[in-house]
């Protein structure tokens, strides 16, 4: 049997063929190489199911990401210009005004009249009248009280030489009447000398007269007042001091509030509006000027221009001004910073919209986004004006158009980085400026853009200036 089956099968114990060398068999190798090759093909399976449950889940919790990688045919509204889309926008109505023009200049406030109180007698300090920080009245409150007794003395001792200069004054006198009388019996040398004698005494009188007048003043001197109204300052001595006229700080100061007046510089290329505006005012209508606070947001006080002066500063080509102010409320402070307005003019009846309707090409043209009717906006050219910044939280900073739209015309305000020509718009809401809305003060100022339209460059749409580099969809 052993035999039968070698027989059917003579290659079973047969050697293997050889294999030519250099060439392995495919799929030959140890068991361990086996095994990695499994193992390898194992790690991969997990790290595809792995990724896949990762995003599966940014997909499933993070629908903001759908949306980014969403295809734009799905996220954009049907209809409309510009590839379909319906961009919205918020918008004002051009309207006729008017737009005062100001110059705005960085001021200092100044007293009227600011006194350090001296003494001008020596002596101790005996009491101190007033609080600091008081309002003091002039001519009426007490500042300091010097011991007067010493002056008391003085007083007392030239009133004592008067009455023994004016005794020897009527002897004399009257010894010139005996002369007189006995003119025939006595010599007349003797008659001048008498009559000499009396214009002596007269003399001391009057001398004496004005020692007691000096010693009057000088207790007066001793009783220091307010010499002007105003705010008293901290005090800078104490009772019980022994004060001297020649002391450098002094007693106190004093510093009027009310009025007080602001100074301020503008640059000669100004200088004829200003002047302008004062010769066209009068006392019952002054050129107005306006105090706000550091950050142009709250109106301090209402003054008027007092006065200019009369020569330029060669070296910083300013001229200097000078405002004043009731101060009623005490809102102004002495050196204190604050921002100074002059009207100079009022533009009348001229087409108002507000600032940030109007854009600025890369060629510095001005223009506009009109709305039409069919709610398509359209690039209009424009040339600007004079422009007013308002101040507050709900101040419109508006800008007066010489040429290019007419009172009503609908321009968009925001939302105008995403438009171009024939782009459809959806208004969200519309402002109009108007004084209404406007606080009481706004900074005024002349444009610096070309007042003029300018033709586009190569009839490329002009660029919006807050982004220079935008694209055909206005996009940077």
């Amino acid at each position: 049997m052993i035999e039968l089956e070698q027989t059917r099968n003579p290659t079973m114990n047969s050697a293997p063929p050889p294999v030519p060398h250099g060439k392995p068999l495919p799929f030959a190798g140890t068991a361990d190489q086996n095994d990695e090759r499994a193992g390898g093909g194992h790690a991969w399976i997990w790290i595809v199911l792995f990724l896949a449950a990762v995003g599966f889940s940014v997909w499933k919790f993070y629908p903001n990401l759908r949306k980014a990688f969403a295809s734009p045919s799905t996220t954009q509204p049907a209809g409309g210009g510009a590839g379909g889309r319906v961009v919205p926008v918020l918008v004002a109505t051009a309207r006729k005004g008017d737009i005062p023009i100001y110059l705005t200049q960085i001021g200092t406030v100044r007293p009227l009249n600011s006194v350090t109180v001296r003494t001008r007698v020596d002596g101790e300090i005996e009491k101190v009248g007033f609080v600091e920080g008081q309002t003091v009245e002039k001519d009426k409150t007490l500042i300091v009280q010097i011991d007067p007794r010493a002056f008391e003395v003085m007083l007392a001792q030239a009133e004592g030489q008067l009455m023994k200069d004016q005794a020897n004054l009527d002897n004399a006198q009257v010894e010139l009447a005996r002369d007189l009388r006995a003119e025939d019996s006595i010599p007349k040398q003797q008659v001048d000398t008498q009559r000499a004698l009396i214009k002596q005494y007269e003399g001391t009188v009057e001398i004496d007269k004005a020692q007691i007048r000096n010693a009057r003043l000088q207790l007066e001197y001793a009783h220091i007042t307010a010499p002007i109204s105003g705010r008293i300052g901290l005090r800078i001595v104490d009772e019980g001091n022994i004060v001297h006229p020649s002391d450098a700080n002094g007693l106190a100061v004093i510093t009027q509030l009310q009025p007080i007046s602001v100074a301020f510089a503008l640059q000669q290329d100004n200088i004829p509006d200003v002047m302008k505006a004062m010769k066209a005012a009068t006392p019952d209508h002054p050129v107005p000027v306006e105090a706000f606070d550091r950050d142009l947001k709250v109106k301090l006080a209402t003054g008027k221009l007092a006065a200019i002066d009369n020569q330029v500063d060669p070296t910083t080509g300013s001229v200097q001004l000078k405002a004043e102010f009731e101060n009623r409320d005490d809102s102004l402070f002495p050196n204190q910073f604050v921002n100074v307005r002059v009207l100079v003019d009022t533009k009348k009846n001229v087409v108002i919209v507000p600032a940030a309707a109007v854009q600025y090409g890369p060629n510095g043209a001005p223009f506009v986004y009109r709305v039409k009717p069919d709610e398509k906006v359209e690039i209009r050219d424009v040339a600007t004006g004079d422009r007013e910044v308002a101040i507050g939280i709900n101040a419109v900073d508006q800008i007066a158009i010489v040429k290019g739209l007419a009172p009503g015309d609908t321009v968009v305000v925001q939302g105008v980085d995403k438009l171009q020509q024939g782009t459809r718009v959806a208004v969200r809401s519309t402002t109009r400026p108007s004084a209404a809305t406007r606080p009481a003060g706004a900074v005024s100022e002349s444009m610096t853009r070309p007042t003029g339209a300018m033709p586009h460059i190569d009839g490329a749409r002009p660029t919006n200036a807050a982004h220079p580099a935008a694209g055909p969809e206005g996009k940077p």
